[in-house]
């Protein structure tokens, strides 16, 4: 399943747009305008699905960096500043990795 079909395009690419730049990437803004945030927890639940790349039922650090990539092939890596703070943001439980639940809960924040 790609993003686009959770996602509007247009929106996407209007989103990687706004954090080209390294070290601009907000989570929660990022969310709100590729409009995530206004989906249900089951659509979430589908995007954590795409960006769970090895399928293990989390998201890891090494997955983290690419998340941009998730949504558009031509998304930027996360710098390691930014994958270590959206982990931290994330991680509730503190095992190092982002659950399914974990990410339903940050997108709706």
């Amino acid at each position: 399943m790609a993003m686009n079909s959770i996602l509007k395009a247009a929106d996407i690419k209007k989103a990687l747009e706004a954090f080209a730049a390294a070290d601009s990437f907000d989570h929660k803004k990022f969310f709100e305008m590729v409009g995530l945030k206004a989906k249900s927890a089951e659509d979430v639940k589908k995007a954590f699905l795409v960006l769970d790349a090895d399928a293990s039922g989390f998201i890891e650090e090494e997955e983290l960096k690419f998340v941009l990539k998730g949504f558009a092939s031509d998304g930027r890596d996360l710098t390691d500043k930014e994958t270590k703070a959206f982990l931290n943001e994330a991680d509730k439980d503190g095992d190092g990795m982002i659950g399914i639940d974990e990410f339903v809960a940050l997108v709706h924040e």
